[in-house]
Order: structure tokens, then C-alpha cells, then sequence
């Protein structure tokens, strides 16, 4: 029978089994998420209609380039983590998203003169969506750019969208969250589709892919506005 004597593993299997750096980096990192999730699950339960919109912070449109190409990366480098959290995502399908018919409107809010002032200007924006695409089908080779940042300000745009957005309650409000964030999407695919090198004209194709982007911000305002009707 072997004596136990301290230090008896083998270097290679010490080293194997022991902790390091990155290891302890990505241990911590860890724990910090459980316990900042364990934080936010006994956390008080936030009023019916708070907004809780992700880019209630995004008020220019570099800002929103920014976070439209950082989303884009998030996905290519960690596909499972974006179906994971597909809702809410850009331009992502989610069954989430209600029926219209089904929404819970809370009739107070929605009748005070901010609300009814914000579903105004939500319309006359779908209002000048159509006039994008009349100017398109006039002239194939029409610039849509100075029209596109004089006519919808994304500040603006945004914080019309989200007042009209606080008479729904919250299980609402998580999928027209998400319509917000497509129509905003939408319209930056269109302002880079109808960059055009000076000189050269717009292709057919080139055409039709900006007619069919300003079809998407059409049914996108419209999907949205059909909450409020």
C-alpha cells in the first residue's frame, strides 16, 4: 500500500485541471450575468405602460447606422444568440407580434392630445411614403435623398412612433416595438439604395429594388398604424 504524500499528481494533469486566466475571465463573466438575471427577475414589476423600447435612445441616423451594422455583426458572429433573440430584432419575423384586433388600448391615454397629435403625424409620414414612390414612378432617376432627411427626421419620427406607442399596454407594445424598429430600418435601406454615383444612372434593377424597399416601409407603416385603428 502506497503511502499519500501531498503533490502527488503529475504536472501535465495539474496543469490540465488548474484555472486559467481566460478561464476565470469567462467564469466571472458568468456569474455576473446569472446574477444580474436572478437581480431582474425578483425586481418590482414595471407599470402597465412603460416604454421599453431599445432604441428609445437612437436620435440621429448615424446613430442608427451604428447599431444597424453592430446588430448585423452580432449576427453573423453568434447566429444562435440572434435566433435566441429574435424578437425585436431588425427586420426579424416574430410570432410574437399580436393581432391587431387583439391589442389592449388603454382609452384615457390614447385620447389626451399627445397621443391623438402622434397618430396624426404617424399618418401624414405613411402619407409621404407614398409620395417617395409617385416621385419614383415619375423618374426613375429621381434622388429621393434631400426629401428622405428633410421629410423624416428620425428624432422626430421616433419619439412620434413611441408616444403613440404608450397607449398600448406592455405585451403590445413588445411587438410594436418591434414594427418601430423596422420602419426605421426600412427607411435607412432606402436612403442607402438611392445613393447613386454621380453620372452614372439608375438601373432597372436598381429601380425596382428601391421600389420594392419603399413597398416594405408602406406595409410596415401600415401594419403599425393598424393598432391605432
Amino acid at each position: 500500500q502506497q503511502e499519500p504524500h501531498h503533490n502527488s499528481t503529475p504536472r501535465s494533469i495539474r496543469s490540465s485541471t488548474s484555472i486559467h486566466p481566460p478561464d476565470i475571465m469567462k467564469f466571472t463573466a458568468i456569474s455576473c450575468a446569472l446574477v444580474v438575471a436572478s437581480a431582474s427577475a425578483f425586481a418590482p414589476s414595471k407599470p402597465a405602460f412603460t416604454r421599453t423600447d431599445a432604441l428609445q435612445a437612437t436620435s440621429t441616423r448615424g446613430e442608427f447606422f451604428g447599431q444597424l451594422a453592430g446588430a448585423v455583426a452580432v449576427a453573423s458572429a453568434f447566429p444562435g444568440a440572434a435566433n435566441a433573440a429574435k424578437y425585436g430584432g431588425f427586420g426579424a419575423g416574430s410570432p410574437s407580434v399580436l393581432d391587431p384586433k387583439s391589442a389592449i388600448i388603454d382609452d384615457e391615454i390614447f385620447a389626451t392630445d399627445a397621443v391623438q397629435s402622434a397618430l396624426k403625424e404617424a399618418k401624414a409620414y405613411r402619407a409621404l411614403v407614398d409620395e417617395l414612390k409617385k416621385a419614383l414612378d415619375a423618374n426613375g432617376q429621381a434622388d429621393l435623398g434631400p426629401a428622405l432627411r428633410k421629410q423624416f427626421d428620425f428624432a422626430k419620427l421616433r419619439a412620434s412612433l413611441n408616444t403613440l406607442n404608450s397607449a398600448f399596454d406592455e405585451e403590445t407594445q413588445l411587438g410594436t416595438d418591434r414594427l418601430i424598429r423596422v420602419i426605421l430600418q426600412d427607411l435607412t435601406e432606402i436612403e442607402v439604395a438611392n445613393k447613386q454615383k454621380e453620372g452614372i444612372e439608375r438601373s432597372e434593377r436598381r429601380i425596382n429594388n428601391l421600389l420594392a424597399k419603399i413597398a416594405k416601409l408602406q406595409k410596415s407603416f401600415d401594419e403599425y398604424l393598424a393598432f391605432a385603428n
